[in-house]
């Protein structure tokens, strides 16, 4: 047990601090190899975790590219202006609209298109607007917060929602079902709380003339024009996806190499308006590639699936050894009191854990320990969306909760924005407490959950 212990926090250490830029995926996948050297996990065990991972981590791929796709083509930058004239000189009333947009792209896009799309774009509104260094913290924590509090109504929406819809075998249309007005309550609260932590940093008046058009900001129009119809595609095939017998991996994987085909056409719009001008004097052809689709795929996280394989192989080895077991009594027992106790003890226990450990092995220790707990079909339904809303809001109270946050904090740091882990951990703390709270309590008393 000590050996499985020790593997864990090493990998887990290495994964976070990343020494000398080695890669996620290098790190887990050398802890499983070290693993199964050492005999806590066995062989046999590795077809097992692929099964778990697979979907999750291919269906997450093909998310971020259709959102590299479309945010190349202009398209999230579009969206993020077009909302923008909704503040009408209203600090609030901006505020308030920000959160709802990052809401709608986590639903779809996965909590990462938020956090590490939209934020760069919000920030280049808010230095248009002029808002001060104060102003624009309120902002920018509140895209942040928003990627994971509104990331629980679809199975995509984050990518802990994907390996646990999986392991329960919980279609699409049910996950959506059972979560969608849970997501809704989250997102309520998380505007209640935001708003009252920040209410003295929202200026109350600023000048909208900053703003420019949003469609300037198109930059593919018709890149731009596919990725409406591809997400109205995305929606019908996951829905369908469980009828027909597929995976919905295999729909995020159609939208991908739609808008891969669409976007690496040949353009037809002048060289000056898609390189600069060097480019243009080595240029003597009329048009060029609107967008680098093959940048794009090479800056895809295909880290993630070694990520997923080694470190879920790691804690497979604390299963393994016994460790799951302290979680499964625990879960038992809440579970054994009520449906409320079962939802407010599991979803903190969880909440906390992937706080401290991060979120992507949590939710598979939960799993896995929920798995073994021999509960009724109800008990486990409510102890596995538990497991989700802990997995995904839990992370927001300390940066290493997930890789996403640590990756936000890297581009805010980049952009002039630098937030420390205390000054990150006194905030998170204090917004996540009440949401998370008042969330779960919706799982027990809402009739979807």
């Amino acid at each position: 047990m000590v050996t499985a212990l020790v593997i864990f926090v090493i990998t887990l250490a290495l994964v976070i601090i990343q020494p000398k830029g080695l890669k996620i995926g290098y790190s887990a996948l050398a802890g499983a190899l070290v693993a199964l050297a050492l005999g806590v996990i066995h062989l046999q065990n590795i077809p097992v975790v692929w099964e778990i991972i697979w979907n999750a981590t291919l269906t997450f791929i093909a998310l971020i590219i259709i959102s590299l796709i479309l945010n190349a083509a202009g398209f999230f930058k579009y969206c993020a202006l077009y909302v923008a004239k909704w503040g009408k000189g209203s600090g609030r009333r901006l505020f308030v609209a920000i959160i709802l947009l990052g809401s709608a792209i986590s639903a779809i896009f996965a909590n990462d298109g938020t956090a590490l799309i939209l934020t760069p774009i919000v920030i280049e509104i808010l230095f248009a607007l002029g808002f001060s260094q104060s102003a624009s913290f309120a902002f920018i924590m509140a895209t942040g917060f928003i990627a994971d509090t509104s990331s629980l109504p679809l199975v995509v929406s984050n990518l802990v929602n994907i390996v646990s819809a999986d392991y329960f075998h919980i279609s699409f249309g049910n996950f959506a079902r059972a979560m969608v007005p849970i997501d809704l309550v989250s997102i309520a609260t998380s505007l209640l709380v935001l708003f009252i932590y920040f209410n003295k940093r929202i200026p109350r008046k600023y000048q909208n003339d900053g703003l420019p058009n949003p469609k300037d900001a198109i930059f593919d129009p018709l890149t731009f024009k596919a990725g409406w119809a591809v997400l109205v595609i995305l929606m019908i095939g996951y829905f369908a996806a469980a009828p027909l017998r597929i995976h919905i991996s295999e729909v995020a994987g159609i939208g991908a190499v739609i808008l891969l085909i669409v976007a690496g056409r040949k353009a037809t719009r002048p060289v000056n308006a898609l390189v600069d001008s060097n480019e243009q004097n080595n240029s003597d052809s009329n048009s060029a590639k609107a967008i680098d689709v093959k940048k794009i795929v090479m800056e895809a996280p295909w880290q993630i699936v070694l990520f997923s394989l080694g470190m879920y192989l790691v804690v497979y080895g604390l299963k393994n050894v016994g460790y799951t077991a302290y979680l499964t009594s625990a879960i038992q027992y809440f579970s054994r009191i009520s449906p409320l106790a079962s939802a407010l003890g599991i979803g903190y226990l969880i909440a906390i854990l992937a706080s401290i450990m991060n979120n992507m092995p949590t939710v598979l220790i939960g799993a896995l320990a929920i798995g073994s707990s021999h509960l009724g079909h109800q008990a486990t339904t409510v102890a596995a969306y538990a497991n989700v809303i802990g997995s995904d809001l839990g992370p927001k109270i300390t940066p290493i909760g997930s890789l996403a946050t640590l990756l936000w904090l890297h581009v805010l740091k980049l952009r002039g924005f630098e937030i420390t882990w205390g000054r990150y951990f006194k905030t998170g703390i204090v917004l996540t407490v009440p949401v998370l709270l008042v969330t779960l309590i919706s799982l027990a008393v809402l009739p979807g959950g």
